[in-house]
């Protein structure tokens, strides 16, 4: 089978043969990449758009959203996304996919976080992962397109309803509750979720899991991408404000 690429010289390595006596050239017009299931691949954007200047992530931000006009979820809010073809970039796949959905472009994104649950999605194994980026009120209104039956701007309401230390057989952890509500009173839609995070206490690296304890009309998991984006950008603030 051809090679994926069609440079892969600097793939060689020392330039020794494998244990099959292969050269890389023999290796990969012999590999077949249909021997192994593989995940599927997407990515999602989380796009916050904030006015004048942003000084919390409490309640300063909207967060746009597309209602899925497809199974899963149907009619439910999600953020803009999909898949990633074979031979496109993550962050490519990112852009084309919130350009297709909302009509939005030219605006930059961040990665913050994959999500790798098996659970995740009744149609396949997927993998997906998270980007983010911060708007201001210039940006011009979103046109839903592809798989999106509508985009709308949801404003954003985050509060951190509980943090408290427990004891696990893998240590002392810190489980700290968050709440997001998000509304559009032009449409009267709103959409809440309540997130758990779990993480361990002692470390200098933290071992973060994202747990749902309810969600109303947010499609998939994407409660959990609003929490872990909204605590990012949060630190981010942290850390301007430092300066």
């Amino acid at each position: 089978m051809p090679a994926f690429l069609e440079n892969y010289s600097s793939f060689k390595g020392d330039g020794s043969l494998n244990e099959k006596g292969e050269t890389l050239d023999e290796f990969l017009a012999n590999y077949d990449p249909e021997q192994y299931r593989n995940p599927s691949v997407t990515a999602d954007v989380l796009v916050f758009r904030y006015y004048k200047e942003l000084q919390s992530v409490d309640d300063d931000l909207s967060l746009l959203m597309i209602k899925r006009k497809n199974h899963p979820c149907i009619g439910y809010w999600a953020l803009p996304g999909g898949f990633c073809n074979i031979g496109e970039d993550l962050e490519i796949a990112a852009k084309r996919e919130l350009f297709e959905e909302t009509s939005l472009t030219g605006i930059p994104i961040t990665q913050i976080h994959t999500w790798g649950e098996a659970w995740r999605d009744p149609r396949d194994r997927i993998i997906t992962t998270a980007f983010v980026a911060l708007v201001d009120e210039s940006v011009h209104e979103p046109i839903a397109g592809d798989d999106a039956s509508e985009a709308i701007w949801f404003d954003v309401d985050f509060r951190k309803l509980s943090s408290e230390i427990v004891y696990e057989s893998d240590g002392e952890i810190v489980k700290s509750t968050y709440n997001i509500e998000l509304t559009n009173k032009e449409m009267t839609q709103k959409c809440e979720a309540c997130v758990c995070i779990r993480e361990n206490l002692y470390g200098l690296l933290k071992e973060r899991k994202y747990e749902i304890v309810h969600s109303k009309n947010i499609a998939f998991d994407h409660a959990r991408f609003i929490v872990n984006a909204l605590l990012y950008i949060k630190h981010a603030l942290d850390i301007s404000k430092k300066k």
